[in-house]
């Protein structure tokens, strides 16, 4: 048997998994909204599951993911710039790092895209669908756009990264429903 090994897509599936929470559309929904396969998201799924991000009923392991998210998706990962194109703001030129960070006067990291609309400094995203799914789920964007700060950000933007990022599965994991033998008979 071989060895399951997470694709950077995997990572994709997993923050859309974190957005949808028990609600979760159909996997070929779900391929449609991120621009990626139905079998590629099944195979993602699997593989998240393998890597203890994901339980058996598809729930997301919110404390797994956060240390995965935060101390290994950069090695995992890492990040490729290229040259400077049109495309969808990431990292910290994205929301909501932009309004925590002073504009530089040197290009922002962003997704080529045709349909993007600032032009900057390319940042390869985790899967080529990236930038179109970040269009239609502005969510989905800004979780895109925190770990691409963790990724390629300096100190400063990573650290903000990481703490908006944690937060925000604060908010995922208080959202949850107390599991069954949690809660009290009335």
């Amino acid at each position: 048997m071989a060895q399951l090994a997470l694709k950077p897509q995997d990572v994709v599936v997993l923050l859309k998994c974190l957005l949808v929470g028990q609600a979760r559309p159909s996997i070929a929904q779900m391929g449609l909204d991120l621009g990626i396969s139905a079998s590629e998201v099944h195979a993602g799924l699997r593989r998240l599951r393998a890597a203890g991000l994901l339980g058996p009923g598809g729930d997301v392991h919110v404390s797994a993911t956060e240390e995965f998210l935060i101390h290994a998706v950069k090695y995992a990962f890492p990040p490729q710039r290229g040259e400077l194109t049109r495309g969808v703001v990431t990292s910290f030129a994205a929301p909501p790092l932009n309004s925590c960070i002073a504009p530089c006067t040197d290009p922002p990291p962003v997704w080529p895209h045709p349909e993007g609309h600032t032009r900057g400094i390319s940042l390869v995203p985790l899967y080529r669908a990236v930038p179109g799914a970040a269009l239609r789920d502005p969510a989905l964007h800004t979780l895109l756009a925190l770990v691409d700060a963790v990724r390629s950000g300096r100190a400063r933007e990573r650290r903000l990264a990481e703490e908006a990022l944690r937060q925000r599965l604060q908010e995922v994991s208080d959202a949850r429903p107390e599991p069954r033998a949690a809660r009290t008979r009335r």
